[in-house]
């Protein structure tokens, strides 16, 4: 399959940084292979003065893996890509810097921010209409803005600048294929669909727990924290997707509409102290590594606060899941890797009597990445035919061949938004979190603690 590239330039702000090394240029690489993105130019810029030949180092070290499996005419792309890049160095917080450099680029181009975010915030506030030439792209990392005034704030900036649809709010935790899953699954099945509400379900839980720790990422996650780092950002999408009414289509309008309907009637209600949790790993194990305290950690300033493990309570206010409780939880540093959403459906109204072994409703589980499927159901036997005995039926999903950021790119790059978090939909998930942000600043919910390697304070129920 190839794709139609809108984007003449790819253009890496932060190019020296480990976002872009780690991440973009590998799945840019894995993209390119494949030759969806055909004639693109990519061009690095940064505040580091690097020289042509850093930048061609680090394109050459993170396209390695994709060239190594590529085939003959993959290779050519990534050679091609290889030989015709570029390094500028430059502060985008200059006012005319990085206009000046757009203007001397072919277009159109995406702009990708792959920079700390208040220093997206101050590139994009120093740019005036006129530096950005038309069918320009900008692209932003998460968290988008630090709160819902100021990611209203930073909207009103980039659609001062280019058309919302020229906007991709970037989710690479959510890729396409899992999306597509995800509806499949919900709106294809005539027998989910009836039961998929409130009768039916007893509780929604999308869980990410790491086994990774803080890694030395003190810079970024040290003021951001498992709240904004993950449920904010990812996993209230997760939510919505798990909870809207079924779309016309699956073309971005219809789905992003779909989204912003729940995230709307979406809220955590107060007391906090009932409906969220939070905690922070102290020295541990995970997998004979040794884990130290995170506030041990580099560059952790213990005054923040800063929890690495939460969980929160979201309830849907509308007509299908009035009542039913969504639990997002995210963590570092726990015992198991767990990713996943997980349906609870509320136990049998009467078992007939003579039955016995039931202990416990069924569950449906997708995980995501690789993206599976397990429901568990009861059936009779073996042995006493009368004994009911739990089983699960397994399935796996299907996988994209891309790498999660090749899926951001290839969207971006063919003007496809539908990875991308729509102006609204960004704030209304500031705004779901905002007053527990407060409310945890203000002392009113305690911050735990539990050993790294283990599954949470022992406070905290068991895990399902």
């Amino acid at each position: 399959m190839t794709s139609q590239s809108s984007v003449q330039t790819l253009l890496i702000l932060g190019a020296s940084g480990d976002l872009t090394g780690r991440l973009l240029l590998p799945g840019l690489a894995r993209l390119a292979a494949k030759g969806r993105a055909g004639g693109l130019t990519l061009v690095g810029a940064g505040s580091d003065p690097w020289t042509p030949e850093q930048w061609l180092r680090r394109v050459e070290t993170s396209f390695s893996d994709a060239l190594s499996e590529a085939d003959p005419v993959g290779k050519l792309e990534l050679e091609r890509i290889a030989g015709s890049t570029g390094y500028q160095q430059l502060d985008v917080t200059a006012g005319g810097e990085l206009g000046t450099l757009l203007k001397e680029l072919e277009g159109p181009v995406a702009v990708y921010f792959a920079l700390p975010p208040q220093v997206s915030q101050k590139a994009c506030e120093v740019l005036i209409p006129e530096e950005v030439p038309p069918g320009t792209r900008l692209v932003m990392e998460k968290p988008f803005g630090s709160s819902e005034a100021t990611a209203r704030e930073l909207n009103n900036t980039l659609v001062g600048l280019v058309p919302e649809d020229h906007i991709h709010r970037v989710d690479h935790f959510l890729g396409k294929a899992t999306v597509l899953n995800i509806l499949g699954l919900r709106f294809a099945n005539t027998f989910l669909e009836p039961v998929w509400n409130r009768n039916y379900i007893e509780k929604v839980e999308v869980i990410f727990e790491e086994d990774l720790a803080l890694e030395g990422r003190a810079r970024y996650y040290d003021g951001a924290g498992a709240l904004r780092d993950m449920i904010q950002s990812h996993l209230l999408q997760i939510m919505a997707l798990m909870a809207i009414e079924p779309p016309a289509t699956v073309g971005e309008r219809d789905l992003r509409d779909a989204i912003s309907t729940v995230l709307r009637a979406s809220s955590i209600k107060p007391p906090f102290s009932n409906t969220s949790r939070r905690a922070r790993y102290t020295a541990g194990s995970i997998s004979g590594r040794s884990i130290p305290d995170y506030v041990q950690e580099q560059g952790v300033d213990a005054s923040r606060n800063t929890e690495t493990l939460a969980e929160v309570r979201v309830e849907v206010d509308n007509w299908r899941w009035q009542g039913v409780p969504f639990i997002l939880r995210s963590g570092k540093a726990m015992g198991n890797k767990r990713k996943e959403a997980v349906i609870t459906f509320r136990p049998v109204p009467h078992l007939p009597a003579g039955f016995t072994g039931v202990d416990s409703p069924n569950q449906l589980r997708i995980g995501f990445g690789p993206d599976t499927l397990q429901f568990d159901v009861d059936v009779n036997g073996p042995g006493n035919i009368l004994s009911l005995d739990r089983t699960t039926l397994n399935a796996v999903l299907s996988a994209s061949d891309l790498l999660p950021y090749g899926e951001v790119l290839e969207g971006v790059l063919t003007g496809d938004p539908l990875l991308s978090v729509r102006g609204d939909a960004a704030e209304d998930c500031w705004r779901i979190v905002d007053p527990v942000l407060r409310a945890w600043s203000n002392g009113e919910v305690p911050l735990e603690e539990y050993d790294a390697g283990t599954t949470g304070p022992a406070s905290w129920p068991g895990s399902p």
